[in-house]
């Protein structure tokens, strides 16, 4: 390897943030705590160990995501409701945020859409920060744990891994086929889930995560969404995540209506404003 005698140099350059996310549209964290302290149950789902669920959240309501039985992480799929096209950019959501999002951060829709879905608006895992590691919790780093690339490096065929999961809640909520639902799944936002780079080599990392019985996450749908939620068969991926061994316990999705008033004059937001000339 011939090494550049400026390498110190290079290296030295300092970093330079790609999107600067100070003009982004601030959500108003004092209605949505609002919202959310005098806030109304109307539906609760449960996703099973090694099984996924679909659930469905009104513009301005809440929804929450729940350790209830032991340390267990979460495949988080989201959609527009009326519009399946439009779905969480978990790479965008990344780029404007950072690798992991908590309390008044978003996820945001795919192009040509790219607005606020959902608003993390309480965190009770926000006390974690990013460890010794560089771990955190709650990332949108990782993809899903699916079958494909496990029979690429195993040569197995495995169901119960996320995407599958994912695939067959979907499919069942619609009542379409496995076939015409999968191509909806995508990259997910991992609740609970504790991850980051390893310094030496750059590999995505996982570690035990630290949610126990009673955190939650809690987000403000910014528009009516279709929700997927898969309880990973890893469990607190403190070892595997696609695993038939891994000790796993149930996620439960609550949603709430909004405390009386709260969201008056409130309106979902706009599709971004670009043009889509294109140049032309």
């Amino acid at each position: 390897m011939d090494i550049p005698t400026d390498a110190d140099d290079r290296r030295a350059i300092a970093p330079v943030i790609c999107y600067p996310n100070d003009t982004l549209p601030a959500p108003d964290m004092v209605r949505y705590g609002a919202a959310r302290e005098g806030m109304t149950k109307i539906d609760e789902v449960i996703a099973a160990p090694r099984d996924a669920v679909c659930f469905n959240v009104p513009a301005g309501h809440i929804f929450r995501i729940s350790s209830v039985e032991g340390p267990q992480v979460g495949d988080l799929n989201l959609w527009n409701a009326n519009d399946l096209s439009e779905r969480f950019y978990s790479g965008k959501t990344r780029a404007l945020h950072g690798t992991h999002i908590t309390t008044g951060e978003r996820t945001w829709s795919s192009f040509p859409h790219l607005r606020p879905m959902a608003t993390v608006i309480h965190d009770s895992l926000a006390w974690y920060g990013i460890d010794q590691y560089g771990g955190s919790v709650h990332d949108v780093i990782g993809t899903r744990c699916d079958p494909y690339t496990g029979n690429l490096l195993q040569g197995d065929h495995y169901h119960h891994c996320c995407h599958s999961n994912l695939t067959r809640a979907l499919a069942d909520h619609l009542g379409v086929p496995l076939a015409e639902a999968e191509p909806h799944v995508h990259d997910v936002l991992n609740v609970f889930m504790c991850t980051g780079f390893t310094r030496d080599t750059g590999q995505y990392f996982m570690k035990a995560s630290p949610v126990r019985p009673g955190d939650h996450i809690d987000f403000l749908a910014e528009i009516d969404l279709l929700g997927g939620l898969s309880a990973c068969p890893g469990g607190d991926c403190s070892a595997e995540h696609s695993s038939d061994a891994a000790a796993c316990y149930p996620l439960k999705i609550e949603v709430f209506a909004p405390a009386k008033g709260s969201l008056n004059g409130w309106t979902s937001p706009y599709p971004n404003g670009y043009d889509r000339s294109h140049g032309r």
